[in-house]
């Protein structure tokens, strides 16, 4: 069992749903971002083309816009200038946004009348990394099989047009209406009068300015921890306990905060820390935005992917007749759930909350703003909010590709998988991602990685011991165990 990042000398350019992502000066360079920003844009030309025949006359305005926003990583701003080549060279005008979370690239192609947009990021992975994720007119994520016509265009290799075709210019304002926007959406007044004192850990990343500004324009007393955009992470920047000491050392230390925020790089994740300085957890992140949205709302249709916390369906339990779809990893697969389902909010157990009256991207400054307003509204602590959802152990793995036989070993490994627990009595197998095998009080997922060269393994069990055997017992089956 390998629980780390593959080497960077072997990390291979990871093309999905997710869009792209690779080691920097290796499997993403300048070269990969122009020709990926290129075939993303002709893809997109296509589909406006195909819509104006279907009787949309705007839809191939000749000056359409694209949007670009990075994360803060020192190599976001090369390749964000050949991404911006790569859209001009196909006639897209370019409005860049500068260092902005993800979730305000998506906010902003609405706000700007885009037909796309572009956020230079790899996310929670480590520096070395960088990547594109390519977002549609709505602001939000590919679909599955318009992320596959994007790859397969650019594994095509054609080539970009010679020449900048399109403009080019600059906006400062998404941090600013991104932030007013959450506001119109959240009780600013019972926020304000609790005069919270909090701590956000911003780990250097594209949130650090939203982030804050939220937290003071909501009345919060803020301690920020690395808040600036220095381009270099100030710890392991994935938002899980182990890489969090400084933030729960903090909050433990000054025993007066309500609540720890932490973000990953591109501020679509966002973990909790208690009033006591213990790590609460990403999985507890969508749980609570829920929470305080159903309860005003009173019921709704919810979606999650199928590695997130069964916590999710014991909130909508209390609020009949709610219901969770589940669906494939992978923040596009959950929004096409939304958009289908009439879905009121949704996201990603490892942090990620979609609030789509805000945006439909993974979005932390929407979940900080409703875990204050459940905060304000129901008076207790944080830790006592906690206790109260039914808790499980969850057990989270990571094995590297290369290790098992490379990605060719992943289809037999799972299918043995399937044919180890299919015949169990009250077993259910869930093959959409991967193989997920439900009991009746406990489940296991083993599936490829989107966007790291690795198999994840999730099991959640009432207990740590009966989690850690579940993890086992897959392994087992998959024929991935060590001797």
């Amino acid at each position: 069992m390998i629980d780390r990042f593959v080497g960077v000398q072997d990390a291979p350019l990871m093309l999905s749903v997710s869009g792209a992502r690779g080691v920097v000066g290796k499997t993403m360079t300048a070269v990969v971002a122009r020709n990926f920003a290129a075939a993303f844009a002709a893809h997109i030309r296509q589909t406006l083309t195909a819509n104006a025949r279907d009787g949309n006359a705007g839809a191939a305005e000749t000056r359409a816009i694209m949007v670009i926003g990075r994360d803060g990583r020192g190599s976001g701003e090369a390749l964000a200038q050949a991404a911006s080549d790569g859209l001009c060279a196909q006639g897209f005008d370019v409005v860049d946004l500068g260092i902005v979370a993800t979730p305000t690239v998506g906010l902003m192609i609405g706000y700007l009348g885009a037909v796309g947009g572009i956020s230079l990021t790899a996310s929670h992975n480590p520096i070395e990394w960088n990547g594109l994720k390519t977002l549609n007119a709505d602001g939000l994520a590919l679909p599955a099989d318009a992320a596959e016509q994007v790859i397969a265009r650019y594994r095509r290799g054609s080539t970009v047009p010679a020449g900048n075709l399109g403009r080019r210019s600059l906006n400062s304002d998404g941090d600013r209406l991104h932030v007013e926007r959450v506001l119109a959406a959240v009780d600013v007044a019972a926020i304000r009068a609790k005069r919270f004192r909090c701590a956000l850990d911003s780990v250097n990343g594209s949130g650090a300015r939203a982030g804050r500004m939220l937290l003071e324009t909501l009345g919060c007393e803020v301690l920020h921890l690395n808040g600036n955009h220095t381009g270099v992470f100030a710890h392991t920047p994935e938002p899980l306990e182990v890489n969090l000491g400084q933030l729960m050392d903090a909050v433990r230390v000054d025993g007066n905060f309500a609540v720890g925020f932490a973000q990953d790089p591109d501020a679509d994740r966002l973990a909790l820390v208690d009033e006591r300085g213990r790590f609460v957890g990403e999985e507890y992140t969508l749980v609570l935005g829920v929470l305080r949205l159903l309860q005003r709302q009173g019921h709704g249709v919810l979606a999650t992917n199928l590695s997130t916390s069964r916590m999710i369906d014991d909130v909508a339990a209390r609020f009949p007749p709610s219901r969770v779809i589940r669906t494939a990893v992978g923040e596009a697969n959950v929004v096409a759930a939304l958009k289908a389902g009439d879905g009121y909010c949704g996201g990603e157990g490892n942090g990620g909350l979609i609030w789509p009256r805000i945006c439909w991207v993974r979005d932390s400054l929407s979940a900080m703003a409703l875990v204050l307003e459940l905060l304000a509204h129901d008076g207790r602590l944080l830790s006592s909010i906690a206790a109260e959802i039914p808790a499980y152990s969850m057990i989270k793995r990571k094995m590297d590709l290369a290790a098992v036989g490379g990605r060719s070993a992943v289809a037999p490994a799972l299918a043995k998988v399937v044919d180890s627990f299919a015949s169990r009595a009250g077993v259910r197998v869930d093959q959409t991602d991967g193989v997920r095998i439900d009991f009746a009080d406990r489940w296991v997922h083993l599936r490829a990685s989107n966007t790291e060269p690795i198999i994840r393994l999730i099991a959640e069990a009432s207990d740590r011991a009966a989690a850690e055997a579940l993890c086992d017992a897959c392994s087992d089956a998959a024929g991935f165990r060590s001797p």
